[in-house]
């Protein structure tokens, strides 16, 4: 099912293809309803960061009935496949609670066999509607990436892997920090195509259940803006 060797497809269902505008409240007081649409998904996406950078967070799903339901199963809307920066917990930057999203982290957003297969599992077991790739401003993993390149810097064996996976998206019509911020950009599409190319996704994102789209976090302003 999962492949090694990814072929570089386009990402079908992009951000601004479904649109980021702002709806109401997702779900009614005591029966919260999960979106059940790519489209819906991401609205709820959109509204939860602009709680966060807004500090107007909800911190919703957290009281006992919302853990005691919990046990009986789960029911995610969203995938968010991001770094392992701890600037960047997707619950917070989101402003969603216990059950919402599933979250799979990785420095840079390299993809392997483990992390390819917790997206499968969630969209093909959970019936997840959307996956996020999100990159976030100031990564230190495209950072090091974009630094051993330059250098030749010989990185510790583990930090070497995800320099060389972060590599063929080096953006090298820049320079200095400018080249490792195109880089950041470079990898969520890199990642976002290469999710989307993958066979099974693929037939999801056709079928219209699914779509995958990248994003990037900027630190300053807490904002989550779409990758084109």
């Amino acid at each position: 099912m999962l492949r090694g060797a990814l072929g570089g497809g386009a990402a079908l269902g992009t951000a601004s293809g479904l649109g980021l505008a702002l709806a109401g409240p997702a779900g009614a007081a005591g029966a919260p309803v999960r979106p059940s649409t790519p489209a819906a998904a991401l609205r709820e996406l959109t509204r939860g960061n602009r709680r966060w950078r807004t500090r107007h967070q909800t911190h919703p799903h957290e009281a006992a009935a919302d853990r005691t339901a919990a046990v009986s199963g789960q029911h995610p809307f969203a995938l968010v496949l991001g770094c392992i920066d701890s600037r960047v917990p997707p619950e917070l930057v989101f402003d969603q609670g216990l059950g919402d999203l599933m979250t799979v982290r990785s420095a840079g957003e390299v993809l392997d066999e483990a992390v390819l297969g917790s997206v499968a599992y969630g969209v093909l077991e959970l019936g997840i509607p959307l996956v996020m790739v999100l990159g976030h401003q100031s990564c230190g993993a495209v950072t090091a990436a974009v630094r051993a390149d330059e250098t030749g810097e010989q990185l510790p064996a583990h930090i070497a892997y995800v320099a060389e996976q972060i590599r063929p998206a080096i953006d090298r019509s820049h320079s200095g920090q400018a080249r490792v911020d195109a880089t950041i950009t470079a990898q969520v599409r890199l990642v976002r195509d290469r999710l989307a190319g993958e066979p099974d996704l693929a037939d999801a994102v056709a079928a219209g259940r699914l779509a995958v789209v990248g994003a990037r976090y900027e630190l300053l302003s807490q904002r989550v803006r779409p990758v084109a």
